[in-house]
Protein backbone atom coordinates (compact mmCIF):
# COMPACT_ATOMS: atom_id res chain seq x y z
CA UNK A 1 0.00 0.00 0.00
CA UNK A 2 2.99 2.39 0.94
CA UNK A 3 4.25 1.86 -2.26
CA UNK A 4 1.19 3.18 -4.34
CA UNK A 5 1.04 5.86 -2.24
CA UNK A 6 4.65 6.60 -2.71
CA UNK A 7 4.56 6.74 -6.97
CA UNK A 8 1.05 8.70 -6.49
CA UNK A 9 3.09 11.27 -4.87
CA UNK A 10 6.13 11.28 -7.23
CA UNK A 11 3.50 11.70 -9.67
CA UNK A 12 2.39 14.30 -8.24
CA UNK A 13 5.62 16.00 -7.44
CA UNK A 14 6.50 16.08 -11.18
CA UNK A 15 3.95 19.01 -11.40
CA UNK A 16 5.40 22.45 -11.66
CA UNK A 17 3.51 23.64 -8.63
CA UNK A 18 5.08 20.87 -6.35
CA UNK A 19 8.12 20.52 -7.97
CA UNK A 20 9.67 21.29 -4.69
CA UNK A 21 8.01 19.07 -2.68
CA UNK A 22 9.61 16.00 -1.45
CA UNK A 23 8.46 13.00 0.46
CA UNK A 24 10.03 12.85 4.09
CA UNK A 25 7.33 10.00 5.38
CA UNK A 26 4.78 8.07 5.30
CA UNK A 27 3.26 5.82 7.94
CA UNK A 28 0.01 3.78 8.13
CA UNK A 29 -1.34 2.02 11.16
CA UNK A 30 -3.35 -0.61 11.93
CA UNK A 31 -6.27 1.31 12.49
CA UNK A 32 -6.19 2.87 8.90
CA UNK A 33 -4.70 6.33 9.78
CA UNK A 34 -2.54 7.63 6.92
CA UNK A 35 -0.06 10.63 7.80
CA UNK A 36 2.05 11.65 5.26
CA UNK A 37 4.94 13.80 5.48
CA UNK A 38 5.87 16.24 2.67
CA UNK A 39 8.23 19.15 2.73
CA UNK A 40 8.90 21.66 0.31
CA UNK A 41 12.21 23.33 -0.56
CA UNK A 42 10.44 26.94 -0.65
CA UNK A 43 8.33 25.94 2.48
CA UNK A 44 5.37 23.83 2.66
CA UNK A 45 1.97 25.53 2.40
CA UNK A 46 -1.67 24.73 3.84
CA UNK A 47 -3.23 24.62 0.23
CA UNK A 48 -0.29 22.01 -0.51
CA UNK A 49 -1.26 20.44 2.17
CA UNK A 50 -5.03 20.30 1.02
CA UNK A 51 -4.40 19.36 -2.76
CA UNK A 52 -1.98 16.74 -1.73
CA UNK A 53 -4.55 14.92 0.47
CA UNK A 54 -7.78 15.28 -1.90
CA UNK A 55 -5.04 13.87 -4.57
CA UNK A 56 -4.61 10.95 -2.41
CA UNK A 57 -8.36 10.64 -1.68
CA UNK A 58 -9.05 10.42 -5.07
CA UNK A 59 -7.40 7.85 -5.52
CA UNK A 60 -7.45 5.62 -2.43
CA UNK A 61 -11.81 6.47 -2.55
CA UNK A 62 -11.12 5.05 -6.56
CA UNK A 63 -9.12 1.85 -5.66
CA UNK A 64 -11.16 1.13 -2.48
CA UNK A 65 -7.12 0.48 -0.97
CA UNK A 66 -8.60 1.48 2.75
CA UNK A 67 -12.09 0.27 2.73
CA UNK A 68 -14.81 2.70 3.46
CA UNK A 69 -13.18 4.70 6.69
CA UNK A 70 -10.02 5.98 6.99
CA UNK A 71 -7.93 9.22 8.03
CA UNK A 72 -5.90 11.32 6.33
CA UNK A 73 -3.07 13.69 7.50
CA UNK A 74 -0.79 15.64 5.29
CA UNK A 75 2.05 17.82 6.79
CA UNK A 76 5.14 18.98 6.92
CA UNK A 77 7.51 16.91 9.15
CA UNK A 78 7.34 19.94 12.09
CA UNK A 79 10.25 21.19 14.23
CA UNK A 80 10.20 18.09 16.30
CA UNK A 81 11.30 15.42 13.72
CA UNK A 82 14.75 15.07 13.11
CA UNK A 83 16.32 15.46 9.41
CA UNK A 84 16.47 12.36 7.76
CA UNK A 85 17.01 13.52 4.00
CA UNK A 86 19.81 15.68 1.89
CA UNK A 87 17.23 18.19 0.87
CA UNK A 88 16.27 18.65 4.49
CA UNK A 89 19.82 20.09 5.55
CA UNK A 90 19.99 22.12 1.99
CA UNK A 91 16.24 23.68 3.07
CA UNK A 92 17.93 24.62 6.88
CA UNK A 93 21.23 26.38 5.65
CA UNK A 94 22.11 29.36 8.33
CA UNK A 95 19.36 27.71 10.69
CA UNK A 96 20.80 25.93 14.09
CA UNK A 97 21.15 22.49 14.36
CA UNK A 98 21.39 20.17 16.87
CA UNK A 99 23.48 17.09 16.42
CA UNK A 100 23.76 13.91 17.73
CA UNK A 101 26.66 12.23 16.40
CA UNK A 102 27.27 8.25 16.32
CA UNK A 103 30.06 8.56 18.46
CA UNK A 104 30.76 11.27 21.33
CA UNK A 105 28.65 14.60 23.10
CA UNK A 106 26.16 15.93 20.64
CA UNK A 107 26.60 19.84 19.86
CA UNK A 108 25.06 22.66 18.07
CA UNK A 109 25.73 25.26 15.83
CA UNK A 110 25.03 26.87 12.51
CA UNK A 111 24.38 24.96 9.30
CA UNK A 112 26.83 26.80 7.27
CA UNK A 113 26.86 24.74 4.17
CA UNK A 114 25.62 21.08 2.71
CA UNK A 115 27.85 19.16 0.45
CA UNK A 116 27.05 15.77 -1.39
CA UNK A 117 28.79 13.81 1.87
CA UNK A 118 28.86 16.19 4.79
CA UNK A 119 28.27 19.17 6.40
CA UNK A 120 29.89 22.02 7.48
CA UNK A 121 28.90 23.82 10.70
CA UNK A 122 29.96 26.56 12.72
CA UNK A 123 30.17 25.61 16.32
CA UNK A 124 31.49 27.51 19.35
CA UNK A 125 34.08 25.83 21.24
CA UNK A 126 35.79 26.63 24.14
CA UNK A 127 40.01 27.35 24.09
CA UNK A 128 41.99 24.97 25.25
CA UNK A 129 43.63 26.33 29.25
CA UNK A 130 41.21 29.19 28.80
CA UNK A 131 37.48 30.51 29.95
CA UNK A 132 36.18 32.00 26.50
CA UNK A 133 34.82 30.43 23.71
CA UNK A 134 35.31 30.48 19.97
CA UNK A 135 33.87 30.14 16.80
CA UNK A 136 35.49 27.14 14.77
CA UNK A 137 33.84 25.59 11.46
CA UNK A 138 33.53 21.46 11.62
CA UNK A 139 33.38 19.18 8.15
CA UNK A 140 30.84 16.31 9.90
CA UNK A 141 30.17 13.43 7.33
CA UNK A 142 26.62 12.07 6.83
CA UNK A 143 27.96 9.00 8.29
CA UNK A 144 28.70 10.25 11.49
CA UNK A 145 25.27 11.54 11.80
CA UNK A 146 23.10 9.94 14.14
CA UNK A 147 20.50 12.29 14.47
CA UNK A 148 19.78 16.28 13.76
CA UNK A 149 17.01 18.61 14.24
CA UNK A 150 16.69 22.23 13.86
CA UNK A 151 16.82 24.31 17.01
CA UNK A 152 14.34 27.00 17.30
CA UNK A 153 15.65 29.89 18.90
CA UNK A 154 13.13 32.67 20.44
CA UNK A 155 15.84 35.41 20.71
Amino acid sequence: MTEKIEKLLAKKFEEPDFSDCFLVDLQLSPSKKLEVFVDCDNGLTLDKCRIISRYLESFIDEQNWLGEKYTIEVSSPGITRPLTMHRQYVKNKGRSLEIVPVEGKKFEGKLLEVEEDKIVMEVKERVEGKKRMELKNVEIPFSDIKKAKVKISFK
